[in-house]
């Protein structure tokens, strides 16, 4: 075999991890928005369907990271260190994980009425969502990209802080003003949920720009 083909080969593997990543970001989004609806929702059973529709999406968003994982275990060539390419991958998973235990909440929990900062994190996600999929989408050539990589990973991480002044100012009002206690604490779990995954989101923008800085 010519040393050309034997790099063709090398390079069809590597494009491989690319659309695998930008289908975990894609994920990720439509099960946010799905979750945000959730929040919306005052319907009980409603709540249910849009639970289990999420659901479906963390089943997916396993198959992805089984078929990255794979890659790498039958590839040669790897975008960057292979360790990341893992840890990425996991570490995505992890946020649609936690998407899918926020909403088991809320469909598990069942809080009266719907709570407008519990939307507001709902909708924050989605940004981080978007932000995965702009990202993701620049990992064909990361060492070029990196610039706008970076400044991606910057407004994931302004997401973040955001939560955590939702976060604050949630609990804040929840102490003083929710009267029933068994409401109080199905909403302090469920802000809880929505907030670690908000956090969980940071630690992808973390990731990868530490990947920018072994690449650079």
């Amino acid at each position: 075999m010519k040393l050309d083909d034997i790099l063709q080969i090398f390079v069809v593997k590597d494009k491989k991890f690319h659309p695998l990543f930008v289908q975990s970001a894609e994920n990720i989004k439509k099960a946010a928005e799905h979750l945000v609806a959730l929040t919306k929702e005052e319907d009980f059973d409603h709540r249910d369907s849009l639970s289990k529709r999420i659901k479906e999406y963390e089943n997916t968003e396993d198959e992805v990271t089984n078929s990255i994982i794979e890659e790498l275990l039958n590839s040669y060539v790897t975008p960057f260190d292979r360790d990341d390419v893992h840890d990425l991958a996991l570490a995505l998973d992890t946020v649609m994980d936690l998407i899918r235990d926020s909403a088991k909440k809320i469909a598990i929990y069942q809080p009266k009425g719907v709570e407008p900062k519990l939307i507001e994190m709902a909708e924050l996600l989605v940004k981080a969502g978007d932000k995965f999929v702009e990202m993701t989408g620049l990992f064909d050539n990361m060492r070029k990209n990196a610039a706008a990589i970076d400044v991606l990973c910057n407004d994931v991480r302004e997401i973040e802080h955001d939560a955590d002044d939702v976060y604050a100012s949630f609990m804040s009002h929840l102490f003083k003003e929710e009267k029933d206690t068994v409401e109080l604490i199905k909403k302090k779990n469920i802000i809880q949920a929505l907030e670690d995954t908000c956090d969980s989101a940071k630690v992808v923008s973390d990731l990868v720009r530490s990947i920018l800085v072994k690449m650079s």
